[in-house]
């Protein structure tokens, strides 16, 4: 069991840094570091100490505020960049030198100008310089998966002769696919005949969108580590998801029998955030696992199914990687059994209210707004709400001075009746959300905030999604505009038309 380990290589602060518009800082990579040292990272790849003296000392930080993991850190194959790697490293507790080259025919000769035999000897020195500091030595095949399968070969023979401990083989370009990868790594085991004395590791990037299948394809046939990073950052397309991999082995024991790592996976969720958050990467709403519709269900069919089995839909449970559950859109999709789930929850005996009134009900409200809340049906129950027009509170004017002391100047026409705030605030967004606050007399919490961009050129238009909490209750709201402040305006006064229903819904529940 124990040679079943899978080794997690995470590789987030050196390749998936390297696909951002900007450097992070040092405290951005260590905050980051400590957080994959808490999800159970095996090895920390935190940079390329020697292409700046920033990553430089990064790298030297990392290396002395980790203690659960091994800080590695790349080098070519180049004397300097093995020295200062290892100046950077050596404060470790645990630490590991990478260094690498290219051995694909297209790299030798387009790039690197030298041919196969002195490649090898640059590797050879490469892999003899960095044992002189540590036993812990990888060395990569950069273009593994265009490398002639026998040039391959003799290189790992090599490299592993020459004393590094891992051998990594890089999908650089992300071009094989999985039944090929696996058959270069079966060749590999097959025809290097010292192949057990070095781990194999894998990297694998996602150009035709094979790198987690690629990953998997290739412990099937002996390699035992895999790098890999958060959100699937890296180069071009990316490189392949922790998440993903980590789960697959976890979800598909059946198939990869007696495979898997340390990771801690209830962190997976909290980690992907904090690394999506310190990048400013935001996560495709489709990404698989830590999506925000990873775990959503709009479909009626698929939510019948889900509320009598979650295994029906889910193959993972959210909880397994510290969600605590699922979401079911209420949609124009929704079947009866959802809205009937809905109102259970919220409180209410089937046999007070008409389900296929309230439905169709909901069918004419989610039909002109998309998504559908809990206070929704609730209102449509209550207040007869279907349409926009019934809206308390209306947005009439609005002005905003920028500057040193951000001011907004906000005109709310609540019923019949003309309200005028002015209000400053940390800045434009939230002078306006204290002038709608002020108006109203509520105080909810601003809890989210979003903006997203619904065209493109100069008029391009911009949604703003905000949740407000309220009373423990979270409201949402959205708005549409070519001006960022407006639309802000609008998701405000949009959530708090939501509040408004609820507390009349309140009071029509306590007559």
């Amino acid at each position: 069991m124990k040679n079943n380990k899978i080794i997690i290589f995470d590789t987030t602060l050196r390749d998936g840094e390297q696909a951002l518009g900007s450097s992070l800082n040092i405290n951005q990579k260590l905050q980051i570091a400590l957080a994959l040292e808490n999800l159970g990272v095996d090895v920390i790849e935190a940079g390329f100490p020697v292409s700046s003296q920033g990553d430089f000392e990064a790298v030297k930080n990392i290396a002395s505020k980790v203690k659960n993991s091994t800080i590695c850190a790349l080098s070519r194959a180049l004397d300097k960049d093995i020295d200062t790697a290892y100046e950077a490293l050596k404060v470790a507790d645990s630490f590991r030198i990478h260094t690498f080259i290219a051995t694909s025919t297209l790299h030798m000769q387009d790039k690197l100008k030298k041919d196969f035999d002195e490649i090898l000897a640059m590797a050879q020195r490469a892999i003899a310089r960095a044992r002189n500091y540590t036993d812990d030595v990888e060395f990569s095949c950069e273009d593994a998966g265009r490398t002639p399968i026998d040039n391959l070969c003799f290189m790992v023979e090599n490299a592993i002769k020459a004393g590094a401990k891992t051998i990594n083989i890089p999908d650089t370009v992300g071009y094989t696919l999985p039944s090929e990868f696996a058959n270069i790594i079966k060749i590999l085991f097959n025809k290097v005949p010292n192949i057990d004395k070095a781990i194999i590791s894998v990297h694998c990037h996602n150009d035709l969108g094979m790198a987690t299948g690629n990953s998997l394809s290739a412990i099937l046939q002996g390699a035992r580590q895999i790098e890999c990073t958060m959100n699937g950052l890296g180069e071009r397309a990316g490189n392949c998801a922790l998440e993903e991999v980590v789960m697959a082995i976890k979800t598909r024991k059946d198939y990869l029998k007696g495979f898997y790592t340390d990771i801690k996976c209830e962190n997976i969720s909290k980690t992907s955030k904090l690394v999506s958050a310190i990048t400013n990467e935001s996560i495709p709403s489709h990404k698989a696992i830590v999506g925000s519709n990873a775990f959503s269900h709009s479909s009626g069919i698929h939510q019948d199914g889900v509320l009598k089995n979650r295994q029906t839909y889910e193959i993972i449970s959210p909880s397994s990687i510290g969600l605590h559950e699922n979401r079911m859109l209420m949609t124009a999709r929704s079947g009866r059994a959802m809205i009937k789930t809905c109102l259970d929850n919220l409180g209410y005996d089937e046999k007070t209210y008409n389900l296929d009134e309230v439905y169709e009900s909901f069918l004419r409200l989610a039909d002109k707004k998309g998504q559908v809340y809990d206070y929704d049906l609730e209102a449509l129950m209550f207040l007869s709400y279907e349409n926009d027009e019934e809206n308390e509170l209306v947005l009439e004017k609005l002005s905003v001075i920028s500057g040193t002391i951000p001011t907004a100047c906000v005109c709310v026409r609540i019923k019949e009746e003309l309200k005028t705030e002015a209000c400053t605030g940390n800045g434009p967004i939230e002078a306006v959300f204290n002038c709608i606050s002020r108006i109203t007399g509520l105080n909810p919490v601003l809890k989210a905030y979003s903006i997203n961009a619904k065209s493109s050129g100069v008029d391009a238009q911009g949604q703003v999604d905000v949740d407000l909490e309220f009373k423990g209750r979270k409201f949402h709201g959205k708005g549409l505009s070519t001006d960022v402040i407006e639309a802000s305006a609008q998701a405000f006064i949009s959530a708090y038309n939501a509040i408004y229903r609820s507390l009349k819904v309140e009071e029509r529940k306590a007559v």
